[in-house]
This record gives C-alpha cells, structure tokens and sequence, in this order.
C-alpha cells in the first residue's frame, strides 16, 4: 500500500508535483500523526495558509513522500506538536503567520511574534494576542541560577536568546527564542513574479543561497514539468559543492577555535576564502547569488572559471589531509570534543534531523541520494555516517564531506557538457504545485509553491534544515559544563535567519 493510499482521504490535487498532495479528512490527519508517532513516517514540513494546514511526510523505508492538507474552516486543527514534538516550532509559527489554532496543543507561546510587526498575523486573518514577557519553561531544584545569552553575541553573527538554567557550571536546561530575524519571506513571496520570488528564496539563508536557488528552481521546474538542459544541472551542482565547502572549512576552524586552537582556525579560513574567490571567480559572486534560476542558470561559467576550480580542488588536496592530522593528533582538542555534546540516534530518528547533525547520530538521510535529483543521480559518491553523535563526529562528517566534494567536483567538470543553460518556464496550464528538497551543507531544505497561470507565487514555503536541527542542540548540550556551549553551538551551525523567516 502507498503512502497515500494508507492515509484516509477526500480528494487529490491532480497539479501537485513530483510528489502527491491529498486533502484528508480529520480521520486522515489523526492517521498521518499516529503514523509519525509510530516511528513509520518522518515530518518533512509542516506550514500553513489562510484556511489549510499542509504536512510533508517522508516514509523512510520506501522513500515515498506526499503531502496532506487540512482545510481549517473554523480557524483550528488538531495540534501535531501535542504527539509528535518535531512539530512544534512550525506548529507555533503556524499561529504567528495565520492565526490557526492548534487544538490541543501543549505550547502555545508565540515562537516569531516579538510584538513588533504592528499587526497580528501577517498572512492572515485572526485575533490579537497581548503583548506579554516570553515565558521561559521553568526548572526546578536547588542551587540552580539562570544565564542569559544574546541576542546579541559577542562575535558578528545572527541574533538569538540563549537561555541556561544551570547547576555550578552543569547545564540542567537550555531554552532557544528565536524570531530575531523574522524578515516576512511568506507574506513577500505572495504575488512575486519568478525572478524576484528566485531573489527572495536566495536570500533566506545566506549561508546556503545556491541550495535554496537550487530548491526553488527545482520546485517551479517540477510544478510546471520543466526538463533543464544538462549544462545548467551539471554547474549547479558544482556550485552546491562549491558552497558545501567553504562552509564545511569556516565551520570546522570555528569549531576549532571554540577550543582556543587557533591555527586550525586560521588554515581551514585560508581554505574558505579561496573557496569564495574561487566561486566568484567562475560565477560571478562569492556567494553565487541570482546565478541559478527556474528554468536553469542566469549566466555561464566563466572562461577560466574550470581552471579556477580545478585550482582550487588542487590546493585542498595538497593543504587538506595535513590539517585532519593536526586536528586528530592533537590531544586538548579531542578532549574538547569527544563525548561533548551528543545527540542521540533515537532523537535524530525522531526529528528527522539532517545533515551533518543527522549523519553524526547514525541517521544515514542525504537528499542527493535517498531522494536523488539531477545530475547527482548520474554520480558516485560517498555518504559518511557515523554513530557517536557527538561534536568530534560532526566534525568527522564535514571532514569526510570535504573530500567527497572535492571528488565530486572533479567528477562534474570532467564530463561538464556543453550547450544552452537554460529554458523558459511556460505560463500556460493554470494553477500548479511544486515541491523540491535539496542537500544544503547543513542538510535538506525544501521549498513547497503555488503557482498562478502568470507564473506568479501565490504561496510559498521555505523550511531550512535548522528547524529541526535547533530543538536538538537543547538536548547535546544538557549535563555538559556551560563552557562547551559554543563548541556544541558552532558543531551544530544552525541559520538564525533560516528558522525565522
């Protein structure tokens, strides 16, 4: 039985692709929890609109993903979060954006409503909820004090509140708010036109523009069956890899130095930088931005862009396995960072948590190959899984990624075909849907759209891989001393600006 056909239904949305959307019955969403709860299924997404909550479910055995829709009439739906705690920041923010409540649903406090929009709910209709102090979950014991952290950090990165309740220098509980950076993508999507909607989807995470250009393309190109001439496909890919990289490299020396061992810090930014000259060099910026585009690539690579990156791919050969001694065989770093901060595997399981987090705890997800999408489903690599889940393993991840990249590269621009780069998307054949998902270096982003018979967005939603990614650091960092806190943080990098949207 498919995944759809398991999940008691009303009616299906013939123009959702590549995968199917069905609008359930009340019977049909209770299924679908009870089914995430079970373990059977995994939450890909969950978001709203005026009148319908949508969830995206991934069966991990068969690798079949669909969509279910509830049509919210009364205002309400039945709480996921309340059973299924995956659920509960997008559940949250479900409220902030369209005022939908969910019943039944445990925590109800706002997740990005700072008070500071001038309006309820941006993208909908609802009541107004009283300006009020967060409310930060309370612990209870003695000797117990609170710190606080943020927004504003000491280093120059995103905002967001830490709260520490703590015992000496034992962390008893860690509570994020987030929302610092809440910038209103949904409600700026509605109504754009393709190419400033391709701007906007580039800019949610700044650290990850390629996959999120790459998402959304994919997603408009599948809405509107659109095949993408090779070339386009092959350099979008080097430019994912391109990105992966240089953040695999800033992250490690970050990490490093969270441990006062500066020199790593100092070699692998050496690394990035060239890694950004390198991109900008082939493609025209260093973050690649506004390159890729629906229908495929705004511009080619350069003419000397090949010899650029396969300079590049040299100069990581020669530096790289040098500096993975160095950090393996230098005993005050691994001791900073073997058994610091674990995530358990049955917690990754449950979150559905990707990328380098994910794979660290054993849960062996990578869209590029348990989805698989063009042109990687025409190309050998590796993904690395390891079981410790602690910050040393997810340094290991990015290590081993690193080298699968290289390999990777090298790979593409041996067999780089030539021709156009890139096809018109058609603006015949009414309303469409589309889904994508695509391996950013920190794991899967997704991007769900409504088109018009314009081409012009009527909805659009954009999940980051640090939604679930974010609820998990709370539980690495529990039973560690307060000072491993930014090593357990920089080891999981999540976006600040990916999660609030």
């Amino acid at each position: 039985m498919s995944l759809i056909d398991s999940i008691p239904h009303k009616t299906a949305a013939p123009s959702h692709r590549p995968w199917p959307r069905v609008v359930v019955t009340d019977e049909g969403w209770q299924t679908a929890i009870d089914k995430l709860v079970a373990g059977r299924l995994t939450l890909l997404g969950l978001w709203g609109e005026v009148a319908a909550v949508h969830m995206a479910l991934l069966d991990a055995v068969s690798n079949e993903i669909a969509v279910v829709s509830l049509e919210c009439a009364s205002g309400t739906f039945p709480s996921v979060a309340n059973r299924h705690p995956p659920a509960l920041r997008l559940e949250r923010t479900i409220y902030d954006l369209f005022g939908l409540t969910p019943v039944g649903a445990s925590d109800t406090r706002p997740w990005l409503e700072h008070y500071a929009w001038g309006k309820s709910h941006p993208l909908g209709k609802g009541g107004s909820r009283e300006a009020a102090p967060y409310a930060f979950l309370p612990s209870e014991g003695e000797a117990l004090h609170q710190i606080a952290v943020g927004p504003v950090h000491a280093g120059i990165i995103e905002p967001g509140h830490f709260r520490f309740t703590a015992n000496g220098e034992h962390v008893v509980r860690l509570e994020q708010w987030l929302g610092y950076t809440h910038k209103g993508i949904d409600s700026l999507m509605q109504g754009a036109s393709l190419e400033a909607a391709a701007k906007l989807a580039s800019r949610t995470s700044g650290d990850s523009t390629a996959a999120y250009a790459f998402a959304f393309a994919r997603a408009v190109e599948g809405a509107r069956q659109v095949e993408v001439p090779r070339r386009a496909l092959y350099l979008r890919a080097v430019m994912a890899e391109l990105e992966r990289l240089a953040n695999h490299f800033g992250d490690i020396g970050a990490i490093c130095n969270d441990a006062s061992f500066a020199m790593m810090h100092a070699q692998t930014g050496v690394l990035r930088e060239r890694c950004l000259r390198a991109a900008d060099a082939a493609f025209g910026h260093r973050l690649m931005m506004d390159v890729i585009v629906p229908g495929g690539l705004a511009r080619d690579i350069t003419a000397n862009g090949v010899a650029q990156v396969r300079a590049l791919l040299a100069e990581i050969r020669k530096v790289f396995p040098r500096l993975i001694n160095l950090y393996d065989n230098t005993a005050s770093l691994q001791d900073r960072t073997v058994t610091t901060g674990i995530v358990k595997p049955e917690y990754a399981r449950q979150f559905g948590v990707g990328g380098y987090v994910g794979r660290a705890s054993g849960r062996a997800f990578d869209a590029r190959r348990t989805i698989g999408y063009a042109p990687y489903d025409e190309l050998s690599f590796e993904v690395p899984v390891l079981e410790a889940g602690d910050v040393n393993a997810r340094v290991w991840i990015r290590i081993r990624e690193i080298e699968q990249s290289v390999a990777l590269i090298e790979r593409i621009l041996d067999r780089l075909p030539e021709g156009a780069i890139k096809v018109d998307i058609p603006a015949s054949g009414g309303e469409c849907e589309g889904m994508a998902l695509t391996e950013a270096f920190r794991g899967d982003v997704l991007v769900w759209l409504r088109l018009d018979g314009d081409n012009r967005v009527q909805r659009c939603h954009l999940r980051d891989a640090s939604w679930f990614q974010w609820p998990l650091l709370e539980t690495a960092i529990e039973g560690n001393i307060v000072a491993d806190f930014p090593l357990c943080n920089k080891s999981f990098n999540c976006s600040y600006s990916g999660a609030d949207l």
